[in-house]
């Protein structure tokens, strides 16, 4: 329950908006100079509106006192209708400013003039404000009793702006007390008349509402789409109240999508414009929100802090259902930090509170709430008694996602209590839910997000599946967790790969489709600007407002290609992929001579399947936390050029002490691969790591009580998951007709020799760095190394087959302008990028000048590459980092492989970490003699080229040679 959702009420009563009565005596009071009392009347009430659009806690006060002014002169004219109207704004404005009994008695002494004057509709925007009031309150019955009255009178008077915004209303109360197809049908009807009145504003405010009630049922994409509509209807008028509820809505979708900072970026921007235009109660709401962010990434102290700050402005305004709302956050918060009485205290006084206001919704979730705290203190009857309350009450509501939860809590107990089939049972239920609302979400990027924010389903449901094998080992439970470890893994690559060979544009709205090619045009050109941003004299203000104008530019690009995704005829008839069993992974990617090495590490223990053609074996490994430590620590070593394998914990001889370095971290090799030794031969290993192990070379790892790589007597392949595999052979292969383009030793600086002088290969210095960015990601060395290194591949080739770009020519339209679908093997011998926060903007460094020193965009990002139509067998990137990306959790690396594969190559050769020039131009140069010459595969050629390294050059060190994985396919 922790974040809130700002439901829109709408109104229409301010003299900003008067009726047509009141329009007509505006215009006639103009002819009627004699009457100064009106005429001052008239300019006060203009004063006032004036005052009112300023929006800030000072504007509306004097508004206020303004609109005294104006009613003492209509009261003295004794015009009703004005002194209504006047009235109505007085108590709107209080309502807005929390003071809630003065807006009472506004709008009560409103309707004591409508019913003496027979003012039927003063009477019905009395009753509408009336209602607001008292939902703001937490009276929600009250409100929508004085709703329904207001709409009855409406419909009588065929008022069409008055029946549109009091549906909309009713449709919150409905939305409120979880009559969900109520209250959408309220919402929808409300729609028609706001576009027969062309009234944007409130429309937006109408599409907020909607949007919120698809959230509230799950269906996320679908809120987030109404909101997108919402937004752009608000662009023009840049209304900050409008925009400050469209924006904590959005946030609250990416919260419970697992998109915390995303979350964050929206609550904060609502709560600037909320305190611009002093609205307090929405201001607590958002301060709510953040606190949740807070909360989830562990910072209790500032969640509580948020929270507090909001309860005492929620209290002041009176708002009870907030107050509840932000009680039981505070009690949730005190849980994490396991001052459990504490929390059962806030968390109670907020059961009472929602019980009192009568929010079914907000009841049950804060009795599963309630439920966690008692489970976390071992109380498992008061637990379980919370949960099925909790669950009968979310099915009533039909909130699938905190069935989920509450059902996984259930497991819990069942589990703790010793009744494991009922807890596999109650788990079984629950994942089934995760897993239809995670298909119900569009974009790809959201749908990783929720599924990473949801992982602990997975990891209990394996847990608990291995128990169960542990208790009975002749029922196949090692092979159900097997297999939900596969569910668990890389399912967004595994669409991606589906949609792959889907074109999803067909049938679309080509203005989508427009929309699409421009935002790929500013991109680039956002890119040449930044390239000659950085050529020039330039201020740390004009990089900031570069990046994010490119930061927003690509946030725009992903949400029209989610629209494009949502529209697509092919894309909503794709199938969804189906991760291997294990009889489909042993039939469909394992031979005689390979075996599956798959890990999955958890939070208490962790696991190991060791999987061959006729068999399965299972074991038991330290918790996450110890096997990370481990393999940071071993991730570190591997890059010092004197690190020696075989030792205990990996190095022979006196190693340089590492910063904090615990010396009883765990040797990395024995927790790995000592339960299996015996069982590897030489067998080619296909390893599915998680975790901290996706940044671990296995070919430098060591057998315990050897000091071989594991690489001298074995392939080794590196996948996210096996049916990442089955998916890219199920692609039929097409046969390039030329077998290489090399591209090579890229012009990076209008300082190059290579403006003003030809370039002669045999004085290329031999100077030894890096292929990564250095200082920015626009201010890089030359790499000599790349050019010997495109040479060596060269010779051994015919010169009709091969193609290599060089220098200037080496550059970014090489790529995507020309047709290097015709090549089996694609070869990038540059600088990488890696970008962890924004993966869609890792790449390859290509020329950031032209011939005449112009700065140009020399970038292919992930997100060029996914674009690309290759018919590559292979493609190797010969540069710093490739094989790494942003890490999520059950998604794995997210980087330029999973964009390689996208375009069409069933397998890359990528590097885990900053790789040396010389030596990876030999390392690079052997391996195409072994993959072209000798005609080895792909992974046996990076195999014997990597015992070459260590068996025939000074580059012995595995830091020169084992960066290098292959990635896919190894057949």
């Amino acid at each position: 329950m922790k974040k809130v959702y700002v439901a829109i009420a709408l109104w229409g009563i301010l003299g900003l908006l008067p009726s047509a009565g009141l329009t007509q005596k505006l215009e006639e009071s103009v002819l009627i100079t004699q009457n100064n009392a009106q005429a001052a009347a008239l300019q006060a009430n203009d004063r006032a509106n004036a005052l009112y659009n300023q929006g800030t806690a000072e504007s509306l006060r004097e508004a206020i006192a303004v609109w005294e002014e104006a009613l003492l002169l209509w009261r003295e004219i004794g015009d009703t209708e004005w002194i209504a109207t006047t009235l109505n704004n007085i108590g709107f404005v209080y309502n807005r400013l929390g003071e809630r009994d003065n807006a009472i008695a506004r709008f009560n002494e409103v309707l004591e003039i409508a019913n003496t004057t027979q003012d039927e509709s003063s009477e019905a925007t009395a009753l509408l404000n009336l209602g607001f009031v008292y939902s703001g309150m937490g009276d929600k019955r009250q409100a929508l009793d004085l709703y329904q009255q207001s709409l009855a009178i409406w419909q009588k008077l065929d008022n069409i702006s008055g029946q549109a915004t009091t549906l909309n209303n009713i449709g919150n109360i409905y939305q409120f007390l979880g009559k969900y197809d109520a209250a959408l049908e309220y919402l929808t009807a409300s729609v028609p008349l706001l576009e027969q009145l062309e009234d944007d504003y409130r429309l937006a405010l109408t599409f907020v509402n909607i949007g919120t009630n698809h959230s509230d049922r799950g269906e996320k994409q679908e809120a987030l789409n109404y909101f997108e509509r919402a937004l752009s209807l608000t662009a023009a008028t840049q209304n900050p109240s409008a925009r400050a509820t469209i924006l904590n809505n959005m946030g609250a979708v990416y919260d419970d999508l697992g998109d915390n900072e995303q979350a964050l970026k929206y609550y904060q921007d609502s709560l600037a414009l909320l305190q611009t235009i002093a609205d307090r109660n929405r201001e607590a709401i958002t301060l709510t929100n953040i606190g949740a962010i807070y909360s989830d990434s562990k910072q209790t102290d500032r969640a509580i802090a948020n929270y507090t700050q909001a309860l005492e402005i929620l209290t002041a305004v009176g708002d009870r259902y907030g107050q509840a709302i932000t009680l039981s956050n505070i009690g949730s918060a005190y849980s994490d930090i396991q001052e459990y009485e504490q929390a059962l205290s806030f968390l109670n006084r907020a059961l009472t509170q929602l019980q009192a206001v009568n929010n079914p919704l907000a009841i049950a979730r804060s009795k599963q709430q309630i439920a966690n705290v008692y489970y976390a203190q071992d109380n498992r009857d008061r637990a379980l008694e919370f949960y099925n309350q909790a669950l009968v009450e979310h099915r009533a509501v039909g909130d699938r996602y905190s069935e989920a939860r509450t059902l996984a809590g259930i497991a819990r107990v069942y589990r703790e209590s010793g009744d494991l089939e009922a807890a596999l049972a109650s788990i079984q239920s629950a994942i089934s839910i995760i897993e239809e609302l995670r298909i119900g979400v569009t974009s790809p990027d959201l749908r990783t997000s929720f599924f990473a924010n949801n992982q602990d389903f997975y990891e209990f449901y394996i847990d608990l599946l291995m128990e169960l094998h542990q208790q009975q080992p002749q029922k196949g439970y090692d092979a159900q967790a097997l297999h939900i470890n596969e569910r668990a893994r890389a399912r967004s690559l595994l669409e991606l790969l589906t949609e792959a060979n889907t074109n999803i544009r067909k049938g679309v709205d080509p203005e989508l489709l427009h929309q699409e090619q421009q935002l790929q045009q500013q991109l680039s050109q956002i890119e040449a600007n930044r390239v000659a941003l950085f050529r020039s004299e330039y201020s740390p203000t004009a990089v900031a407002e570069l990046e994010a104008n490119r930061i927003d530019t690509l946030e725009q690009y992903q949400q029209v290609q989610d629209q494009i995704r949502a529209t697509s005829p092919n894309y909503a008839a794709l199938t969804q992929p189906q991760p291997l069993t294990l009889a489909e992974i042993q039939e469909q990617i394992l031979d005689d001579d390979t075996l599956l090495l798959q890990y999955a590490l958890g939070e208490e223990r962790s696991f190991l399947w060791l999987v061959s053609k006729t068999e399965i074996n299972s074991y038991i490994l330290p918790p996450r936390s110890e096997i990370k430590k481990s393999a940071q620590q071993f991730y570190q070593r591997l890059q010092n050029p004197s690190f020696v394998l075989g030792s205990d914990r990996g190095a022979l001889g006196v190693q340089p002490r590492l910063e904090n370095e615990d010396i009883a971290t765990l040797d990395l090799s024995q927790v790995l691969l000592e339960p299996i030794a015996a069982k590897l031969a030489n067998r080619r290993l296909l390893i599915v790591s998680d975790g901290a192990l996706q940044y671990i070379p296995f070919a430098a790892l060591t057998l315990p009580g050897s000091d071989r790589p594991l690489i001298l007597d074995r392939e080794i392949v590196n996948l996210p998951s096996t049916s990442t595999l089955s998916i890219l052979r199920s692609q039929p292969p097409t046969a390039a007709p030329k077998q290489i383009a090399i591209l090579a030793d890229p012009v990076f600086s209008d300082r190059d020799s290579r403006l003003s002088t030809p370039v002669n290969p045999s004085t290329i210095a031999q100077a030894v760095v890096n292929r990564a960015a250095q200082t920015t990601d626009v201010d890089l060395q030359r790499l000599p190394g790349t050019r010997a290194e495109a040479q060596a591949i060269l010779s051994l080739i015919p010169e009709n087959r091969a193609t290599v770009a060089f220098d200037f020519q080496a550059n970014r339209d090489f790529v995507t302008q020309t047709d290097i679908s015709q090549y089996r093997i694609l070869h990038f011998a540059t600088h990488g990028i890696l970008n962890s926060n924004y993966p869609e903007l890792s790449g390859i460094v290509l020329s950031l000048v032209d011939a005449q020193g112009n700065p140009q965009n020399g970038f292919l990002r992930l997100h060029d590459i996914y674009n690309l139509d290759l018919q590559a067998e292979l493609v190797v990137l010969s540069a710093c980092q490739t094989g790494l990306g942003q890490e999520i959790k059950g998604e794995g690396l997210v980087g330029l492989t999973r964009g390689f594969m996208y375009a069409g190559t069933p397998r890359a050769i990528v590097s885990l970490w900053n790789v040396d020039d010389q030596a990876t131009a030999e390392m690079m140069s052997r391996f195409y003699r072994l993959l072209i010459q000798e005609k080895l595969p792909a992974i046996a050629a990076l195999r014997q080229a990597q015992i070459e390294m260590q068996t025939e050059t000074p580059w012995q060190n595995p830091y020169y040679w084992a960066a290098f994985t292959l990635q896919g396919e190894w057949q």
